[in-house]
């Protein structure tokens, strides 16, 4: 086998991770232009919430999770603009593992949106399938308590597209975990940036 010099190496790196970079950011153009109109209506409706007092409750599993830890961190601490009452409801490790472990995992965010919900409050749940089960309880107790829902999901929105619980779905058309997750990063994060400007200024938080 023919050895290669460092440089060479290095140089196809180079054009690979160029390469990679622009598939990646035109995957997430063409998702949001998909969307756009939605996710526009969505940040209306999460202005109108948030003005009116209203929380953010996240919540995910997996990397979702993190996903959705880092919702809440941006909209309670955000770079600019105002600051918004928020909660990840996978950030508190005793309350998880004692629901998973003394009813089961399924309730784990459903009975955290029963008991911390409040109708006008925004329940956000992120997954890459759409069909994990906790996720479905938890947007039918948040549905139930008039929440208004928010879903991140990937592929063809799984069972959170049949659900009818959800008020805006957004979806990610891959089958990707890694497609999904990037592309789902831009979605909240441009939700959180036209809500920001919706509100029109720092707030009372600031």
């Amino acid at each position: 086998m023919r050895k290669r010099g460092a440089s060479t190496v290095l140089a196809e790196v180079r054009k690979s991770t160029s390469a990679k970079a622009r598939e990646i950011v035109q995957f997430r153009e063409g998702t949001i232009d998909l969307i756009a109109e939605p996710l526009v209506d969505c940040a209306a409706a999460m202005a109108r919430v948030f003005e009116a007092g209203g929380r953010l409750l996240s919540f995910g599993n997996g990397g979702s999770a993190t996903d959705a830890q880092a919702v809440a961190h941006s909209f309670l601490l955000p770079s600019h603009g105002r600051a918004i009452p928020a909660m990840s409801l996978t950030a508190d490790v005793a309350v998880l593992t004692a629901l998973g472990n003394d009813i089961g995992f399924e309730a784990v965010f459903a009975r955290p949106i029963g008991a911390l919900g409040r109708r006008g409050d925004v329940a956000m749940g992120i997954s890459t399938s759409g069909n994990s089960r906790n996720l479905l309880r938890a947007f039918d107790e948040a549905n139930r308590r008039g929440l208004l829902t928010v879903g991140l999901a990937g592929d063809q929105g799984g069972a959170m597209a049949e659900a009818g619980t959800i008020d805006f779905l957004f979806v990610v058309p891959s089958s990707s975990v890694h497609r999904i997750q990037e592309a789902q990063t831009t979605i909240y994060h441009l939700l959180w940036e036209l809500t920001q400007d919706l509100l029109g200024g720092p707030g009372e938080w600031a």
